[in-house]
């Protein structure tokens, strides 16, 4: 008698096939409709490893600089959508890294005195990341902001800093690109990058990663390079994983980190076999992972209402899942 798999083979083909032809579909419709770029580069380079806390205010003041000058670029091509955008981004308090109009854009936001901090999380969004969403709960600077106002409630006193990390390109997930790895490796390379310029600045906080959808295929993949070719590590305390549809990781161990890890782990990165290419299965994060309630994680929710209780902000606690170097 045919084994379950064996039955389930067939349409396992069909659906592969049927994803296929959409994605196909999908570049037919949106070839060609790409429009030049009228934003400008940026004058201030991404964050740095050699980046120092008496730097932060002077760059803070030249990426606002930046966001101005992209707001009138917007206004100027009637990109309506974008100048709101932007518009938010110059609100007074507001501190960015780094910014990037150009394409989809980038961001880094810091919510939080980065310098002076006991604790720095960074949030790692998946898919459709843009600077148009980049506010809403759903994606990483409405994400971030809620992390700490719910941190700020839970463990009053704990000196947070959240990093909103719109730092690479965020796949469409009318694309092709979100079922595979690519845009995660080259995104990579700019977490590590970045993450060592945060010890630069504050090498006393602890540091943990909260990545999510295709933000843990960011992550994964920043731990399992940092780890090649005699390279130290990924240095972080925390990573949590949530929503993920497969880090591309067999286990904790290809993270090449001490860090504790809780969330998903496996190689299922594809459409055929998570029913929807960015929700996954629900997960059960382990129980003493800091940030994560223990149930089931839901797509509609954000990064923020994933993790009800914002345990980032506090000690470590006991039980979580160590990788091994």
């Amino acid at each position: 008698m045919p084994s379950l798999a064996d039955r389930r083979r067939p349409y396992r083909l069909r659906r592969a096939a049927a994803v296929v032809a959409a994605l196909a579909a999908i570049g037919a419709l949106t070839a060609g409709t790409s429009r030049a770029e009228v934003y400008a580069p940026p004058s201030v380079a991404p964050a740095a490893p050699d980046l120092t806390a008496p730097a932060l205010t002077s760059r803070y003041a030249a990426v606002r600089d930046d966001i101005g000058r992209a707001r009138a670029t917007a206004e100027r091509v009637r990109d309506g959508g974008r100048a709101r955008a932007l518009s938010r981004f110059l609100a007074p308090g507001r501190t960015f890294l780094s910014f990037d109009a150009r394409g989809e854009g980038r961001a880094v936001e810091v919510v939080g005195d980065l310098a002076r901090a006991d604790r720095i999380a960074v949030v790692v969004p998946g898919a459709d990341g843009s600077l148009t969403n980049f506010d809403s709960w759903k994606w990483a600077g409405g994400g971030a902001r809620a992390l700490s106002r719910q941190a700020a409630s839970s463990a009053p006193g704990t000196r947070l800093a959240v990093v909103a990390w719109l730092g690479y390109a965020s796949p469409s997930t009318r694309s092709a690109a979100v079922l595979t790895a690519g845009r995660a490796g080259t995104g990579a390379r700019e977490l590590r990058r970045f993450v060592t310029g945060l010890h630069r600045v504050n090498g006393r906080a602890g540091i943990g990663l909260l990545c999510h959808s295709y933000g843990t295929v960011v992550c994964a993949k920043a731990g399992a390079g940092a780890g090649r070719d005699g390279a130290p590590g990924l240095p972080v305390d925390e990573i949590a994983l949530y929503g993920s549809p497969g880090t591309t990781l067999d286990d904790a161990a290809g993270l090449r980190t001490r860090a504790r890890v809780g969330g998903p782990l496996g190689r299922r990165l594809d459409a055929v076999r998570t029913q929807d290419p960015l929700r996954g299965p629900r997960l059960r994060p382990r129980p003493g992972l800091p940030g994560v309630r223990r149930g089931p994680v839901r797509r509609r929710n954000g990064p923020a209402q994933r993790l009800p209780e914002a345990r980032l902000a506090l000690p470590p606690q006991p039980r979580a899942h160590r990788a091994r170097p």
